[in-house]
């Protein structure tokens, strides 16, 4: 046997430092399988195409910054480094980044898709409408023979038995799912077949869920009359619908506990309201009571008094100021008047004339103030306070 002989070690090395070496960084695209996520929180799988296969691993700090969960089927992009495992003697990829083949081209179509059905309004919090509390119809667009049908049944048989349920049969994958969910959609108006529809179906990849991301779909679904619940995929799924539905549930189980109410709960529900009703109404009748007790016959009296004594004292007390007011107003016009009649009789030519003054006339009928006006030997008259006298003028001095 010729050549150098090396140990398995010494080989496995040299491999390793060969491969690591030339494939520091690689890019691969492959479908998932064997996903199997370990209890160090680390992932394990595979990718496989038609011919070949190999293992890789994602480390749980680099798991973190994924934004879906990876599964079995799954078309994965993923970018690493390869690495050998010397005590098994396998390679595989250590992976850094992971997205969904194709993603960041279908992600940016429905980006944009989203912005454009926003600006037109689809989106707006004041065209969602309130999910009837009872409903005695529950519509379904999904697929028939899908999980998320049989798990919509169960629960609310479970919850709402006396609930119906119209299914509304659909594709939710393929060319054809989004013009026919459209159309379930408005069969389900046009007809008035339900109180409130749930529109869904179950997880998938980003691809399976494209149907529910439809403008054709959304649009039906803004503009659905009969109040509408998105349930697409799990909790970390979504699709454009989510936005224009009236609610949102993170899967199709939940839609149906959504829209359903517990029937059991019902009288424990109309119990509560009924002792809470009674408790208000006993509340504000004792506040009744308490605000009324200290209006009896008797103390309403009192208060009567209370209220009306101290008016009846202001009134006394405004009647005396104004009659001792008048009687102190008609004292001081009294002296007026009375100086008034002192002053005029004082004036007075009788008052003068009773102290023993007489008026003198003329022959004229003038009176005499002055010797001046009087002629000797004219006729003159003399009044005293009483009677009148006649005199002839002798001599003037």
């Amino acid at each position: 046997m010729n050549g150098q002989r090396l140990t398995v070690s010494e080989l496995t090395e040299q491999i390793r430092l060969s491969l690591e070496g030339s494939f520091s960084i690689v890019c691969v695209e492959g479908e998932v399988s064997n996903c199997r996520p370990a209890s160090s929180g680390h992932l394990y799988f595979s990718l496989k195409d038609s011919g070949a296969k190999i293992d890789a691993v994602m480390f749980k700090n680099r798991l973190r910054s994924l934004n879906f969960e990876p599964k079995d089927g799954m078309l994965l992009s993923v970018r690493g480094s390869l690495s050998v495992y010397a005590p098994r003697g396998t390679y595989s990829i250590v992976c850094e980044e992971m997205e969904i083949a194709g993603a960041g081209e279908i992600l940016a179509m429905l980006e944009k898709r989203k912005q454009k059905l926003a600006a037109e309004g689809l989106f707006d919090s004041e065209r969602k409408k309130e999910l009837p509390r009872y409903p005695s119809v529950v519509g379904v667009v999904s697929s028939p023979t899908g999980a998320a049908v049989r798990d919509i049944l169960n629960i609310l048989t479970r919850r709402s038995s006396g609930v119906k349920v119209v299914i509304l049969p659909s594709p939710v994958q393929g060319d054809d799912a989004a013009s026919l969910i459209a159309a379930r959609i408005r069969q389900a108006n046009f007809w008035q077949l339900c109180d409130v529809l749930i529109v869904g179906r179950g997880g998938g990849s980003l691809e399976d869920l494209l149907p529910f991301s439809d403008e054709e779909v959304v649009r039906a679904v803004a503009e659905s009359g009969i109040p509408v619940v998105s349930a697409v995929g799990h909790e970390i799924d979504w699709a454009l619908c989510d936005f224009s539905a009236d609610l949102r549930a993170p899967t199709p189980s939940a839609a149906a506990e959504l829209v359903s109410e517990n029937l059991v709960t019902i009288p424990d529900y109309i119990q509560k309201t009924k002792e809470d009703l009674l408790h208000v109404m006993k509340t504000r009748l004792d506040r009744a009571k308490l605000l009324l007790k200290p209006f009896d016959l008797q103390d309403m009296e009192y208060r009567f008094r209370t209220i009306l004594q101290p008016r009846l004292i202001r009134l006394d007390d405004a009647k005396d100021s104004l009659v001792k007011a008048m009687s102190q107003k008609c004292a001081d016009l009294k002296n007026r008047v009375e100086l008034t009649k002192a002053v005029m009789e004082a004036g007075s030519p009788l008052a003068v004339m009773e102290r023993g003054f007489s008026v003198v006339t003329n022959s004229a009928g003038k009176v005499v103030r002055s010797a001046a006006n009087v002629k000797q030997g004219e006729r003159l008259s003399i009044r005293p306070l009483k009677g009148e006298i006649t005199a002839i003028a002798e001599s003037i001095t």
